[in-house]
């Protein structure tokens, strides 16, 4: 089984080289003349990509298979894409396939790609997206925030300002937003109220809603704990006619085409700069980045079916 071998490649973010040699090899043995970027491997230069990533969150469980589901971390997310899309290439495939590092940390798989590669007006990006189109992606501000509070003696808390309850307030603040904690440190070991708190949090908000004025407001409450740093923000957008060419495909296949969206970060935010770009993919996202994460067989061959009769509509279509 390829997936199989793909996961058992194990490749977290920057330690990606095995997976890259495979999947080089793999290309390589099938005829294609492979391009490689710093962070990303390339195949075909045309108008249309398809595109993913190779690397994964830290190891947290093995591959398994139980006839229905394959388990294990980056089963799906996202080495089901990397299937499908060998399994495609296996046909032959005219159109550019992607494959980049990084995506689990900062993305430098699909900045250098923007950066470097010269062809191109419309992008795939495939994440589990439950076979639905993601042709609404929402943009995000991931933060720090160093909570600032005053120590006393664990005993007399009316002499102090915790930093961790203040943390709390501070989220209780965004109850009207999307956010996230993500990673809450402080305190001690000791007897004493902490006087110091790091949060790091994400919110997630609609294309509809412009980052700068998330920015402002988190800003604005944000004086009010302590110090605030942003560490990566994104603004949202909505998916332009490369929609239609994914629908033509899903129907052609005889899928049922459904539309969703994505709201969590993807290498799309940074084609978006330079690319008509959509999410779509196999597999269930909530389950992703955890012990519990699988992908259905069945669905990677639904995506590789779909990857390859986009290819005929590629071939018939002016891009």
């Amino acid at each position: 089984m390829l997936l199989k071998k793909l996961v058992e490649i194990e490749s977290p973010s920057g330690k990606e080289e095995k997976i890259r040699e495979f999947v080089y090899n793999y290309l390589t043995d099938l005829g294609y003349d492979v391009i490689e970027g710093e962070y990303y491997l390339a195949v075909n230069k045309s108008d249309l990509i398809v595109a993913t990533h190779l690397d994964t969150v830290n190891i947290k469980r093995k591959f398994e298979f139980d006839g229905v589901y394959a388990y294990g971390t980056g089963a799906c997310d996202a080495k089901a894409g990397v299937c499908a899309m060998l399994e495609a290439a296996e046909k032959g495939i005219d159109y550019t396939l992607a494959f980049f590092c990084d995506e689990e940390e900062g993305g430098k798989g699909s900045r250098d790609f923007v950066e470097n590669w010269r062809y191109g007006k419309f992008a795939i990006v495939l994440e589990p997206t439950d076979l639905k189109i993601a042709s609404k992606h929402y943009g995000s501000l991931e933060c720090v925030l160093i909570v600032k509070g005053l120590e006393a003696h664990g005993a007399t808390p009316e002499f102090g300002i915790n930093a961790i309850e203040k943390a709390f307030e501070f989220i209780r603040e965004f109850k009207d937003f999307r956010i996230t904690p993500l990673k809450i440190v402080g305190g001690s070991d000791e007897y004493v109220i902490p006087n110091s708190c790091e949060l790091r949090f994400d919110i997630v908000f609609p294309p509809e809603i412009k980052l700068e004025d998330i920015k402002k407001t988190v800003e604005v409450v944000a004086k009010k704990y302590g110090n605030l740093k942003i560490v990566d923000e994104s603004e949202g957008y909505v998916s332009g006619n490369v929609v239609k060419f994914l629908e033509e495909a899903i129907k052609s296949c005889g899928l049922k085409v459904e539309h969703t969206v994505m709201k969590s970060w993807t290498d799309a935010m940074n084609l978006k700069s330079r690319f008509d770009v959509v999410v779509w993919g196999a597999g269930e996202l909530h389950l992703c980045h955890t012990k519990f994460e699988r992908i259905k067989i069945e669905d990677i061959k639904k995506v590789r079916d779909v990857l390859i009769k986009l290819n005929e509509i590629y071939n018939l279509h002016d891009f």
